[in-house]
């Protein structure tokens, strides 16, 4: 199976400042605020939700397709992403703006102070997606431009290209009709507790109702693994991953679905998808940045026979040899 992953594609400038904020901050002046943080830490990675799941799936040796729109400053990302099995003849450059651009400041209480440029992805609306008739099974639509996700989900449908729906950060400003366009006649949904919880909340959908809108309902439970529903048939609950050592979860969500996908693209069971899904999002927990990490096929086999028995790691050995 050929999966293509839309959603955002950006850089992220994480910096640190060794002070606290709310010392700068004067109650008698917040009218008219003028401050300057001198950082000792900058850090530059590469992120984005679609170019963390792509990368993901190419280090499994999937080849995804990567879909989305970026600037002229993206040739070092591009190279490194197609250095890693990923596709990217389908990401277009814009002549008007620069990459998106995560910028962020954390202070020693952890508090932090961001912005959040969306550059290129601004233009995704205007990606088509009839290219990939005959070239992809599956596409992912992730977070990104609220109007390129609806619009991206409807092509998929007029295309009757299976979707799978990943509304993820973006759900605080989506409504619950606008929920509804991205997930219904989903092949798979991916949320969070929390984000379940909201798009029912925001739908005025059940927890049965969202179900049987989906073919699978993808839930990830933090440190207690993931569970997977289906309409008419008894949940799928995966425990989580043995021995962990977490550094960074950001992108650990992306690493999730990276895995359980490529499961889905191997013809694994949910279970096994689900499996898959939770090592490689432990991969990504436990580097410092979603990119960060290596794929070590004897290490995910060893990490795989400890949590979930050598059955599983079995099944998995015949993919990653």
């Amino acid at each position: 199976m050929r999966i293509a992953v839309t959603g955002s594609i950006a850089t992220d400038n994480l910096m640190t400042f060794p002070g606290r904020f709310t010392e700068q901050f004067l109650a008698h002046k917040l009218d008219k605020i003028s401050l300057s943080f001198l950082v000792d830490g900058l850090e530059v990675r590469r992120g984005g939700v679609a170019a963390n799941i792509a990368f993901g799936l190419g280090c499994l040796g999937l080849r995804p397709k990567l879909v989305g729109t970026v600037g002229a400053d993206f040739g070092d990302y591009q190279r490194w992403l197609d250095e890693h099995g990923v596709d990217t003849s389908m990401v277009r450059t814009s002549e008007r703006f620069h990459t998106a651009r995560f910028v962020c400041t954390t202070d020693a209480d952890l508090n932090q102070i961001a912005s959040f440029y969306p550059g290129a992805m601004s233009e995704d609306s205007g990606l088509d997606l009839s290219v990939l008739t005959g070239q992809a099974e599956l596409v992912l639509i992730g977070a990104g431009d609220p109007a390129a996700m609806l619009s991206l989900t409807q092509q998929c449908r007029d295309l009757q290209i299976p979707f799978a729906a990943d509304t993820s950060q973006q759900l605080a400003i989506l409504d619950g009709e606008q929920i509804k366009r991205l997930v219904a006649g989903a092949a798979y949904l991916f949320s969070n507790e929390y984000e379940a919880s909201l798009i029912e909340h925001k739908t005025g959908w059940t927890a049965e109702e969202l179900t049987d809108e989906v073919g699978a309902r993808i839930t990830t439970l933090g440190a207690d693994g993931t569970r997977v529903d289906r309409t008419g048939e008894p949940p799928v609950v995966v425990g989580p991953v043995k021995d962990v050592s977490p550094a960074d979860p950001t992108g650990a969500g992306d690493g999730f679905r990276a895995g359980f996908l490529a499961g889905v693209a191997w013809g694994l069971s949910l279970e096994r998808s689900a499996q898959l899904g939770n090592l490689l999002a432990v991969y990504a927990l436990e580097a410092t940045g979603p990119q960060e990490y290596a794929l070590e096929p004897a290490d995910l086999l060893a990490r795989c026979t400890a949590s979930y028995g050598e059955g599983a790691a079995a099944e998995l050995a015949v993919h990653l040899a």
